[in-house]
């Protein structure tokens, strides 16, 4: 089966490449872009449409690889042992499965999505090449070896944060995503509200992409911050004409918290766009 978009997620012909690539290969898939791009949701939209389980493993600062394998509760065995539980003669009974591990025991081929793998320590990927390349662990505490049934499609997700170690990049198939040029953002804008008045969204996406090119901003607003703008713009009933009001006392859009996240890019755009008024 092939990835070919779905009908809540537009993906351009590299991305659905990207994701056919990885398939064959059978390689993880490695994508990098600006927060808010839809890399975490391309995995749910993926195993949606080719209507495979779905694993998530939401990586944080403290998160280690062997967690995604599984992990063994030797705190809860002495605890056990002192009561008297019989269910300590069995070390089984405190092995906590990990999401590689839940994956690799499906019924059928999955979806495993590692996401954001460069918050954790820069260990972390290494730690997870031979898992990621053989399909399989070895649990130390039964002498078991956990093979996958199938082979899952490892969607990896990354904001570039820290570098990743070559040897983990030499298994990956990578993908970058372009933020979206405006005839791709009138297409995602039009699959979360279609019917849309297209004065509205002209007037909202020439702010929007105005604001992005604002040279020196910290934080420029992504794709995801713009559909909570149109949302907050809907439920408010805004005119279009208000979004590019010439009364210098309104430089800036309305609702702007949806689209700009601290004071500093908020004083940047004001300032900005009254040299630009002024100018006129």
């Amino acid at each position: 089966m092939r990835f070919e978009g779905t009908d809540t997620y537009i993906a351009t012909p590299d991305l659905m490449l990207a994701v056919n690539a990885a398939i064959v290969l059978e390689r993880p898939l490695l994508v990098k872009g600006e927060p808010g791009t839809g890399k975490t949701m391309l995995a749910e939209e993926v195993a949606r449409a080719l209507s495979r389980p779905l694993f998530q493993w939401h990586i944080k600062s403290t998160t280690k690889a062997q967690q995604g394998l599984y992990e063994y509760d030797a705190v809860s065995r002495l605890r056990d042992s002192q009561l008297g539980d019989e269910r300590v003669a069995d070390i089984a009974n405190y092995i906590k499965r990990g999401v590689l591990w839940e994956a690799f025991d499906a019924d059928a081929p999955s979806v495993v999505l590692i996401d954001e793998v460069d918050k954790a320590d820069i260990e972390f990927p290494n730690d997870l090449l031979r898992e990621l390349d053989r399909m399989e662990f070895h649990v130390y505490e039964t002498q078991h070896t956990i093979v996958a049934r199938h082979r899952p499609l490892v969607v990896i997700t990354s904001n570039n944060e820290k570098e990743l170690p070559d040897a983990f990049l030499r298994r990956c198939f990578f993908h970058y995503i372009r933020f979206p040029d405006r005839e791709t953002m009138t297409r995602i804008v039009d699959v979360h509200f279609p019917g849309l008045k297209k004065a509205l969204l002209q007037e909202a996406l020439e702010v929007f992409f105005a604001l992005r090119e604002v040279p020196g901003l910290k934080k420029r607003p992504s794709t995801s911050e713009l559909l909570d703008w149109l949302k907050l713009l809907l439920a408010e009933d805004i005119p279009p004409e208000a979004l590019h009001s010439a009364d210098r006392k309104m430089l800036i859009p309305p609702l702007h918290g949806a689209l700009l996240k601290n004071e500093q890019d908020v004083h940047l755009f004001e300032r900005v766009a009254f040299m630009s008024r002024a100018g006129r």
